[in-house]
């Protein structure tokens, strides 16, 4: 009777520390390799890759980035699509309009402007408990990772 609870105990706490080193290991993935892990953001991925923006995207950060989805992406018409990730300048471009210096959380997120590591600025839009970025809708939040944090946005926003 005494071994089986011990047993039992033992593999209570052998399932805890392995989910506790998943959840850490979890942590330690970059911007980049949350976004790669995530599935949900092929296009972004593959934009980024075309832009010269992997190292940057892993580096040390912090970074916020409204990341748009691949579905947000399918908004563009494929053509212009095409396009853009065929002139490596106006991707860049657009890519870094999505992301922000400082790893700012939800809880922190105001009504007004916020500059972009593209240079021209953002406008974010609180109300009704709803996010807006420029014309896109932040439809989840504080993806933390090692090097700052992913808002999932449904559109891609583009600089003037």
């Amino acid at each position: 009777m005494q071994v089986s609870k011990s047993i039992r105990n033992l593999a209570a706490g052998l399932a805890i520390s392995m989910a506790a080193t998943a959840a850490v290991a979890e942590m330690k993935k970059d911007i980049v390799d949350t976004a790669v892990s995530a599935g949900s953001f092929n296009t972004l991925v593959t934009a980024v890759q075309a832009a010269g923006l992997v190292d940057t995207l892993k580096g040390p950060g912090p970074f916020t980035v409204f990341a748009p989805t691949d579905e947000a992406f399918a908004k563009i018409p494929k053509d212009q699509l095409d396009a853009l990730l065929k002139d490596k300048d106006k991707l860049r471009a657009v890519l870094t309009y999505h992301v922000v210096s400082g790893a700012v959380m939800a809880k922190d997120v105001t009504t007004g402007k916020v500059a972009t590591a593209q240079g021209q600025s953002l406008n974010v839009d609180v109300k009704y408990g709803n996010v807006m970025i420029n014309q896109a809708k932040v439809v989840k939040t504080d993806i933390v990772t090692s090097n700052g944090v992913i808002h999932v946005i449904d559109s891609v926003v583009l600089p003037n």
